[in-house]
């Protein structure tokens, strides 16, 4: 049986992340847009795009933010936190891997060891000890390895569900979501895979409600919106995992 969806995390490199505001904006699910549905020479798959990102919208709007809102009142603070860094450090685990995979061998040595640490000193990843110890998080995923090797973003893309994402980054997806899934494999049980992967989704959603609450009230295109930053992040991050590697500074400036 195949694993289950999984949503997609919130990776920034440390030293080429975007505005907090910007990068969170780049998560939401959508808004409904009400500009014309044409594509343009910047995003060909404008009509589409369009389309499944108010579908992302009206499910967004009637699940997943009401049980979130719920969770938050809830679930204590600490709770929540708890079980975000759960979910993170498996995350962190799949980033070291995609150091490794990049030939950044001096950042996936911290990376492994914050690791090494939540795990066994932070009760499986609980607690973050590793941060108050200075070895921070800087998240990595398999779109970006590919980036790294020169592969192109192609068009920007909206992935039912998961949201903004690009022709690359969507392969990049079913690597890390269904072949690399810590969450899916942790148990045989169905049940229990699903309910791990709705309890890190929910989590997540609860941690992003003040931001998209904010950013609702914001009178602007949110279809461009959330392309733009989305975006502009996604670009700043390939130029991180590119700056030391093998690609000559013309092949940089194409994400």
């Amino acid at each position: 049986m195949n694993p289950p969806l999984r949503r997609p995390r919130d990776r920034r490199l440390a030293r080429s992340a975007a505005p907090a505001g910007a990068a969170l904006a780049a998560l939401l699910l959508g808004g409904c847009a009400s500009a014309p549905a044409t594509p343009s020479a910047s995003d060909p798959l404008g009509g589409y795009n369009r389309a499944m990102f108010a579908i992302n919208e009206k499910v967004d709007q009637a699940v997943v933010r009401p049980v979130a809102v719920e969770y938050r009142k809830i679930t204590p603070s600490p709770v929540r936190r708890g079980v975000g860094n759960f979910f993170g450090n498996m995350t962190d685990a799949w980033s070291a891997a995609n150091d490794l995979m990049q030939l950044h061998f001096g950042q996936a040595a911290p990376d492994i060891l914050r690791v090494e640490v939540n795990t066994v000193f932070g009760v499986f990843g609980l607690i973050d000890i590793a941060s108050e110890m200075g070895l921070y998080r800087h998240p990595n995923d398999f779109g970006l390895t590919l980036a790294r090797y020169g592969i192109g973003s192609g068009p920007y893309l909206v992935l039912p569900v998961l949201g903004p994402s690009t022709l690359r980054d969507g392969g990049g997806t079913v690597v890390d979501d269904y072949l690399y899934s810590p969450t899916a494999y942790a148990s045989r049980n169905v049940a229990e895979r699903n309910s791990a992967v709705a309890l890190e989704l929910i989590n997540h959603r609860a941690d992003l409600l003040p931001t998209t609450d904010m950013l609702a009230n914001i009178a602007l295109d949110p279809y461009v919106f959330t392309r733009d930053a989305y975006l502009q992040r996604r670009a700043a991050q390939v130029r991180a995992v590119r700056a030391e590697g093998l690609l000559t500074p013309a092949e940089e400036g194409t994400p």
